[in-house]
């Protein structure tokens, strides 16, 4: 292994990106939770999901923030070079947003059936998202799909950081994209764009965000993968508690972390009464949200093969491809430490916005 050899380490280098759902990396530093469960955990900002990936895969860091899609890529070898990768929880579920121009959203506003208007463009529409195989790009392209735009054809797909995001949009580069908060929050401000659909009304309760690592680095340090993945979800459970959340909007907006304004990041942070139940940006939930699912792994490879991007395959191949990626021992492990619920099942059920199933 790259960096490191067979001894067990407690300096670990964790790799992010600047969104309000890079809060529990952060909240663990500064609550000093890496140090109560025997670890130092050294944060180093990341430009793009691509440098994340490369990084990890090298060994330059040892574990990461990234979109739940990135892994599935990853490991199926779409998303770049194939590796064997590990995910030690979810860090969140919803929290991201698609925006649009402010003339393509007053159209819908008005009824104009998104197909119509897209159409209506003097060119192909463009639409970004972060990472080809992320979540992002999944939100995007069945939000899309779902009201009769075709996302392989219909439009041009770009990939771009997401601080970059609004000004292009701005400079009419874009008409749309989907990305993480506060950059939707962040195009609003600026009048460049307007959020048209967040990511929790397309599937309450989805994944996005999850802590990764490569395999190896998993199976040669268990005591570090569980100290890790406690450390984590210890924060993430600090994050659920009520008013705990406005201790890390000042954390957040640090000009080394988002470099927003306060009030930017806490538009997004914060919790929001007129969010319906499940919608809303979610750490914990009593577990609820960490658990590694191995039924929201299934989706994403059916997505991908929806999509054109990965080949037809057995459902059992999936589910060995799964078990290896979704570290659920390790997890077990560092829940049982902190007295967090474990579900009885490692599959469940949820409907998305067009009322399907999955």
């Amino acid at each position: 292994m790259t960096g490191h050899d067979n001894r067990d380490i407690r300096t670990l280098r964790l790799g992010y990106m600047p969104l309000i759902d890079c809060a529990p990396l952060v909240a663990a530093v500064r609550l000093g939770l890496d140090s109560k469960h025997g670890l130092q955990l050294q944060l180093q900002r990341q430009a793009s999901w691509a440098a994340i990936r490369d990084k990890l895969l090298s060994g330059e860091l040892d574990a990461v923030h990234a979109l739940a899609g990135l892994v599935y890529g990853v490991e199926t070898g779409i998303g770049g070079p194939q590796a064997e990768l590990a995910i030690l929880l979810t860090l969140n579920q919803n929290g991201q947003a698609i925006t649009l121009s402010p003339a393509l959203a007053q159209q819908l506003e008005q009824g104009v059936p998104l197909r119509e208007a897209l159409a209506a463009l003097p060119r192909r529409p463009v639409f970004a998202q972060t990472f080809p195989t992320g979540t992002h790009a999944m939100w995007l392209y069945y939000w899309l799909a779902a009201q009769g735009v075709d996302p392989m054809a219909d439009i041009r797909g770009v990939t771009l950081p997401p601080p970059q995001m609004p000004a292009a949009l701005a400079r009419g580069e874009l008409d749309g994209y989907c990305a993480g908060e506060p950059w939707a929050a962040q195009a609003e401000a600026l009048g460049a764009g307007k959020r048209v659909i967040r990511s929790g009304q397309i599937w309450p309760g989805h994944p996005e965000k999850v802590l990764a690592c490569r395999r190896e680095f998993a199976a040669l340090h268990p005591e570090t993968a569980v100290a890790l993945t406690a450390a984590l979800l210890e924060a993430c459970r600090w994050l659920d508690e009520p008013g705990n959340r406005r201790q890390a909007v000042d954390w957040l907006a640090d000009p080394d972390v988002i470099d927003l304004p306060a009030e930017r990041i806490a538009a997004c942070l914060l919790p929001v009464d007129s969010d319906p139940p499940g919608q809303g940006l979610r750490f914990h939930a009593d577990g609820q949200v960490n658990f590694p699912w191995q039924s929201d792994g299934r989706w994403f490879l059916q997505q991908f093969r929806r999509w054109g991007l990965l080949p037809d395959g057995a459902a059992a191949a999936d589910d060995a491809l799964l078990g290896n990626v979704h570290r659920l021992q390790t997890y077990r492990q560092a829940a049982a430490q902190l007295g967090v619920a474990l579900p009885a099942a490692d599959t469940r059920q949820n409907l998305l916005f067009d009322s399907r199933l999955r």
